[in-house]
């Protein structure tokens, strides 16, 4: 089973990520699962939504407490919420920024505690899109980080749920984020470098 975590805040589209991210998976040919947990729903508020994806069927219902990837929408998160709690030992941190990962004073993540990295998913939706949504743009990103989603099923769900113009915005969008993950981490997909890692700058 792999399990994923997002974090961002109300109006990012969290709940929507996970549950595209789910309908990707399925449209491979995996069991799926996406649900959310609310404390405040307010618009800015810490948001939280999980993904499961299994190649069996998947009977538990809990809360995601030991992911394999986290997505991070909003990097001011990291100093308001234990956004790394529970991460599983070499996991994958995809983060919404355009810092560095040094710069975000993350330096420690990178001793092999996980694989972490950084790209302006907000900069790529604001180009793409026109709205700083940046949610289909990190699940472009995490496709190419992992490996275990296939970028035309994710495309796919993202054209489903927004139909027409939207649609092809976003898939443009999430497109871009993958391509950016490839030319940021050349090696093989979930082969960490500290290179790749934070290579990205604004």
């Amino acid at each position: 089973m792999f399990e994923v975590r997002i974090h961002g805040r109300g109006g990012q589209g969290v709940v929507t990520a996970a549950e595209l991210l789910s309908h990707a998976f399925f449209a491979d040919g995996r069991h799926a699962q996406a649900f959310p947990s609310f404390g405040s729903e307010r618009t800015g508020a810490p948001v939280v939504a999980f993904c499961r994806m299994s190649d069996t069927p998947i009977r538990v219902r809990e809360p995601v407490v030991t992911p394999d990837a986290l997505v991070v929408q909003d990097s001011t998160l990291l100093h308001q919420v234990d956004v790394f709690g529970g991460l599983k030992p070499g996991g994958f941190v995809l983060i919404n920024s355009s810092r560095t990962v040094g710069q975000l004073g993350l330096d420690e993540m990178e001793d092999g505690r996980c694989q972490i990295l950084t790209i302006p998913a907000t900069v790529i939706a604001r180009e793409h899109i026109g709205r700083p949504m940046p949610n289909l743009v990190l699940l472009g990103g995490l496709a190419a980080f992992t490996g275990l989603i296939h970028l035309p099923a994710l495309l796919e769900a993202v054209r489903q749920h927004f139909p027409g113009a939207l649609g092809d915005k976003n898939v443009a969008a999430a497109t871009a984020a993958y391509d950016l993950v490839h030319s940021l981490r050349p090696t093989t997909a979930g082969e960490h470098t500290k290179e790749s890692a934070g290579a990205h700058s604004a």
